[in-house]
């Protein structure tokens, strides 16, 4: 690893930039959700997958307090920002990622060294596989190896989440960056939100995890998440729950005179997405294609008319995929919606399947191209000293 980092045209940029050699490499996953939509800020289950692509940073440790920040997708672009001063917002959009780690590290009184960086990644962006945790998760990883804290992987989810709710002020859950920070080779990981805990599920060797991006424009969309969000935690306190992952059908339905039809909806999607997800684990386990399938026709089904996310070229990249495949895959939207990604799990044999249908119908049906994907599991943070 170390010697193909020093063999690489990403090295010897960085010190084509400082002129000095990096010391550190950091390196952490995109991922997928196989299944688990809209679960994570209820407290529920989860089940993501981390990918074979990541974002890597290398890094030297300067004498000073001073960042200095270069990427590889933005030449011409830097970022630099002093740790000892108040850590404010500035005008690079990617560069306020970097901020953002920084800004909660110091906040939680983690003392922090200056830095040179150099950022590089190849997981697509725009794509619903969450480059912006892996980036959080790679810079945090960095602050934790190289300035000694001694955080466990789980730690640098947290805070990483932390910098995209209260710095990028975006309100995500702790999947992305928990997959990210802690995913095992060759395994998918059964994530508590409420707990935290995590198993490592295994995929079986001969499933492959197909990732189709839509290319769906997705529209400004803030309000509709958060109105969602709204109408889960209305229904959770007319339950008297702390959230909906302390309640049940049972519940559910003994208060449904109370609830708006929006709050019913979204709460019987979560509640229901709950148990696929326990359901999920157990069928992976088995190996148990069948099972996979109706689960994950569910949480499309469940994504369409209960928390209704999904749009046509969603719905009709997930038909299309499910006619390609029959009784061989699985197929559902996964991310947050809108727009986004759908993802198959099928038998290797049968990826060419999903490509050639996807090719022929989707740009005919609805004048778009999608990308597709072909991604194994991978693992999880990882830092080194070069």
């Amino acid at each position: 690893m170390t010697k193909n980092i020093q063999d690489s045209i990403f090295y010897k940029t960085f010190f084509d930039i400082y002129g000095a050699y990096p010391t550190g490499l950091s390196n952490a996953p995109g991922r997928v959700n196989l299944i688990g939509e809209f679960t994570d800020y209820n407290n529920g289950f989860v089940l993501p997958c981390a990918l074979q692509y990541s974002t890597r940073i290398l890094f030297k440790k300067r004498s000073d307090n001073v960042i200095n920040v270069y990427s590889t997708h933005y030449p011409g672009e830097t970022e630099r920002f002093d740790v000892s001063e108040e850590i404010v917002p500035g005008d690079s959009q990617w560069g306020n990622y970097i901020r953002a780690v920084a800004f909660v590290f110091k906040r939680e009184g983690f003392l922090l060294n200056g830095f040179d960086i150099l950022i590089d990644s190849d997981v697509p962006q725009g794509s619903g596989l969450s480059s912006s945790a892996a980036l959080e998760v790679s810079v945090g990883g960095m602050f934790n190896y190289a300035c000694e804290l001694g955080l466990p992987a789980s730690t640098v989810a947290v805070l990483g989440q932390a910098a995209e709710n209260d710095f990028i002020d975006c309100q995500c859950g702790v999947m992305d960056q928990m997959i990210s920070a802690c995913g095992v080779k060759g395994h998918a990981m059964l994530l508590d939100c409420e707990s935290l805990e995590t198993q490592a599920v295994s995929i079986p060797d001969d499933l492959a995890i197909v990732i189709v991006n839509s290319n769906y424009p997705r529209k400004l969309v803030d309000s509709e998440y958060n109105q969602r969000r709204i109408d889960c935690e209305q229904a959770a306190k007319k339950m008297q729950v702390s959230t909906l992952r302390g309640a049940d059908m049972a519940k559910l339905n003994a208060v449904k005179a109370s609830l708006s039809s929006n709050e019913y909806k979204r709460a019987h999607h979560v509640i229901s997405e709950n148990q696929r997800v326990l359901d999920a684990v157990e069928a992976l386990k088995n190996n148990d294609m069948t099972v996979l399938r109706e689960l994950m026709r569910a949480s499309h089904q469940s994504l369409k008319y209960d928390f209704e996310v999904t749009v046509p070229a969603t719905d009709g990249l997930v038909r299309i995929c499910a006619a390609a495949l029959q009784d061989r895959g699985a197929v559902r939207m996964t991310g947050g919606g809108f727009g986004g990604a759908i993802v198959c799990l099928c038998r290797t044999d049968d990826i060419a399947s999903i490509t050639k249908a996807v090719e022929a119908e989707y740009e005919k049906e609805f004048n778009l191209v999608a990308n597709i994907y072909v991604c194994s599991a991978g693992e999880g943070l990882k830092v080194t000293t070069i």
